[in-house]
């Protein structure tokens, strides 16, 4: 089978060049989609001699979608400009490309939080279906957390080694991430009519953090398992106070 990478860029000059770097061994085209990026993201892209494409940002899915359309071969291996492979993972996508049956492949995405491995804190595993058939997949999800709908008589099979993730170089980045996604998230809630008491940001962080950092061992990760419980449960705060504002200005 021959494979046609895809990857959503803005701003990611300190991420493409690895990204791209960990591709070309597997793919047969990589095509990127970026929203009009200020840095240095699109002449990293033309010296690695990859197919760069812009266009005004219009969500996740929707851009994942318009990018399956852009793909020339019949499996996609979609995958984010901060993600790079692995050579156990390269090699596994070496050996399937002579597979005649079509399956959905699953990659185990490893995380790289300001310099450190995280092995716990719910993070790992984090298994993503990435590679798949082009035919009858699709990309749903209007705000965040984008999924992958597929046919569902093809096989699912998660492939060895991992799909490195460079998340987050300083904290100030997490935090910034985190609410991001955050808004997003309460955006959806509000949209799809869910509500929350004056107490809500407040218990659902204190049940965040004991999940990440003590149910998930996030303390075998160190400081940096501390930091993550500690962040994500300052953007749940902020996620449901949030949703507490939308509702506050729609009455």
């Amino acid at each position: 089978m021959k494979i046609s990478a895809t990857i959503i860029t803005l701003n990611e000059e300190r991420n493409i060049g690895r990204c791209i770097e960990s591709l070309k061994a597997v793919a047969d085209e990589i095509i990127v989609l970026d929203s009009f990026s200020t840095d240095r993201t699109e002449e990293i892209c033309h010296k690695a001699g990859v197919r760069f494409e812009k266009r005004v940002w219009a969500g996740y899915s929707a851009s994942k979608n318009y990018l399956n359309g852009l793909a020339t071969n019949e499996y996609i291996l979609s995958i984010d400009a901060d993600e790079a492979l692995d050579e156990t993972l390269s090699s596994r996508i070496l050996d399937i490309k002579n597979t005649a049956d079509p399956q959905i492949y699953s990659l185990n995405r490893l995380t790289n939080y300001c310099g450190k491995w995280i092995k716990h804190s719910g993070w790992y595993p984090d298994v993503k279906t990435r590679l798949f058939p082009k035919r009858g997949s699709y990309w749903d999800g209007e705000f965040v957390h984008e999924e992958l709908v597929f046919p569902k008589d093809i096989e699912i099979t998660q492939l060895e080694g991992h799909l490195e993730h460079y998340s987050y170089y300083s904290f100030k980045d997490h935090r910034e991430r985190a609410d991001k996604y955050s808004k997003l998230t309460a955006q959806k809630m509000f949209h799809n009519g869910k509500t929350a008491s004056a107490i809500k940001p407040y218990l659902s962080a204190f049940g965040r953090f004991v999940a990440m950092y003590l149910l998930k061992a996030g303390f075998l990760d160190g400081k940096m398992g501390f930091k993550i419980a500690q962040i994500s449960a300052q953007s749940n705060v902020f996620k449901y106070k949030e949703l507490r504002r939308l509702h506050r200005e729609s009455n």
